[in-house]
């Protein structure tokens, strides 16, 4: 499997590549469209000159004048009907001329090579040195009509600006080449890095040191990486953590069962004692049923998106309802209710609902102090809102932005009996987001808490 070093490399390579010949074809069209015949129209005009100049001084040398011309930079070449053709300046390296093309020049008719080469790459016919690639026209010299072809002689005009070029493209290249294998590296080297902290990562190392000064893409990235590799540590820390408040709070109630059902079975405890040691087995399993059943709960929303089985129903009844269930809990504290539950119905997924009351209202009892008071308002208007307020011993403003993040407890001062697993609000916040519903705490410390929950009526 190729690298992205290499895939880069030779992409950039690929493109120069590709660049090029592009470049050359469209040049090449260019010079076909706008400079072909322009060029050979110049070759037909200097052998029109160099024409009327000999046949108005025909007493000139013919040899001895095409022999200066040629050196003026131009390759000539003359033929007659009855004689083999003389060439004049660099020969030609390339092409003859048929009888048919030269009896048709001397005939009077203009040959144009350019035109008639047709090649491919129209650009590169410019400087072919063949005899073919000429201009040609009709002269009349003392030994009867004859044939001038002309073409530049390009090595001699531009022989040394066409090895500048030739340099300065093939280092240009070079050097383009060079640049893409360095630059292909910079730019390699901060996947690399992210790819060593990925690893690192992986075997559990989660300070990792990235750059995050650069401004572009791979710095968006390596910010946004970052960022999630604190989420993933403070996860794995809320994890590890909440491995050993699950294991504490199952193995505290398993030993204190253990413990009570042995000295049951020994026969060491009276019958008040062991009536007494029956009733703690009996709360401190379901202790262990109630976590069970919050953690099958969490692992089911997790899972996928758990479909909502909704029903109309009276939404003040089901909060009086939960009340009622958890009446022992708060009279026990003796604590004061302040309720406004006007009559509201709503179409939502009464069991889920259900959960989402029990656990607020539970968390309101549990951290308020005895002889206290809780306050329910209920409002029905666009939408439907429930206020539950307590004066209980609140919550930290630095916990407030985690108290949803699961296995997040923001007292872990507390006992764990009574703290609980820290999943109660990560659930709660899950089912009031799939009623499509919101969800917004205010606390302060040995102030209180209020708790508002938005859901859509329908």
């Amino acid at each position: 499997m190729k690298s992205l070093y290499v895939r880069i490399v030779f992409t950039f390579v690929m493109v120069a590549m590709i660049s090029g010949i592009l470049g050359l074809m469209l040049t090449g069209l260019y010079y076909q469209n706008n400079q072909q015949s322009s060029n050979e129209q110049k070759m037909i005009d200097i052998a029109q000159n160099i024409k009327v100049q000999y046949e108005q001084n025909p007493q000139m040398d013919l040899n001895a004048y095409l022999t200066h011309i040629a050196a003026l930079g131009f390759q000539i070449y003359l033929a007659r009907a009855d004689k083999q053709g003389q060439a004049y300046g660099s020969p030609f390296k390339h092409g003859k001329l048929t009888e048919q093309q030269i009896q048709a020049v001397i005939g009077g008719a203009i040959y144009r090579g350019m035109e008639e080469q047709k090649d491919r790459l129209q650009l590169f016919s410019y400087f072919k040195n063949s005899l073919l690639n000429t201009a040609g026209l009709p002269i009349e010299t003392k030994e009867g009509m004859a044939a001038l072809f002309i073409r530049p002689d390009l090595q001699q005009q531009i022989g040394e600006i066409r090895i500048i070029a030739a340099i300065l493209i093939g280092l240009t290249f070079m050097i383009s080449l060079v640049l893409i294998v360095i630059l292909s590296r910079l730019i390699v080297r901060p996947v690399n890095v992210l790819t060593k902290a990925t690893k690192q990562i992986v075997a559990g190392d989660f300070d990792a040191g990235l750059q995050l000064s650069r401004k572009d893409e791979i710095g968006e990235l390596a910010r946004n990486f970052s960022v999630m590799t604190r989420e993933i540590k403070q996860l794995d820390q809320m994890r590890q953590e909440f491995v050993s408040n699950v294991s504490h709070e199952f193995q505290t109630p398993l030993t204190s069962i253990q413990g009570l059902a042995r000295a049951v079975l020994d026969k060491e405890t009276t019958a008040e004692q062991t009536e007494s040691y029956l009733t703690i087995i009996e709360k401190e399993s379901k202790r262990l049923s109630a976590m069970s059943k919050q953690l099958l709960t969490l692992a089911a929303l997790d899972k996928e998106n758990k479909p909502l089985n909704k029903t109309t129903f009276r939404l003040d009844e089901q909060i009086r309802h939960i009340l009622i269930t958890l009446e022992w809990q708060w009279m026990e504290k003796e604590l004061q209710w302040e309720l406004d539950l006007p009559d509201t119905t709503i179409h939502a997924d009464h069991q889920l609902l259900h959960e989402v009351w029990l656990n607020l209202i539970v968390n309101s009892i549990k951290f308020s102090k005895p002889g206290q008071s809780i306050g329910i308002t209920l409002t029905d208007s666009d939408a439907i809102t429930v206020e539950i307020r307590d004066s209980g011993i609140g919550i930290a403003e630095e916990d407030l932005p985690h108290i949803f993040d699961r296995f997040y407890k923001a007292d872990k001062a507390r006992g764990h009996s009574s703290a609980g697993s820290g999943l109660g609000l990560s659930i709660v916040h899950k089912l009031v987001a799939l009623h499509q519903g919101a969800i917004h705490f205010q606390s302060q410390p040995a102030a209180g808490t209020t708790v508002t929950v938005t859901l859509p009526r329908l």
